[in-house]
C-alpha cells in the first residue's frame, strides 16, 4: 500500500465515520474517533454488500459502503451500551 492509497482511506474513513456519527448519534467522534468508526465500518459494510449481493464500485460507493457499516456499528454499540 502506497501513501496516497493510506490518505484516501483515511479521508473515506474519516467522512464514513463523520456521516455515520451525524446520523446516528447526533454528532461526530473527533477526527481520530470518526476515522476508526469510519474503516471499521468499511470492513463491515464490504462484508454487508458482498453477502447481498450488492456492488458499489468509485468513490463514492466507498463512502457509502463505509457509512452504512459505521452506521451499523454505531447501532450495534448503542444496543450493547443500553
Amino acid at each position: 500500500m502506497d501513501v496516497s492509497a493510506l490518505i484516501i482511506m483515511l479521508a473515506i474513513g474519516a467522512v464514513a465515520g463523520w456521516l455515520a456519527g451525524n446520523l446516528m448519534a447526533g454528532g461526530g467522534f473527533g477526527l481520530l474517533g470518526n476515522i476508526v468508526v469510519g474503516i471499521v465500518g468499511a470492513v463491515i459494510g464490504g462484508f454487508l454488500f458482498s453477502f447481498l449481493g450488492i456492488s458499489a464500485g468509485g468513490l463514492i460507493g466507498s463512502i457509502i459502503t463505509a457509512t452504512v457499516g459505521a452506521a451499523v456499528l454505531l447501532f450495534v454499540v448503542g444496543l450493547i451500551k443500553k
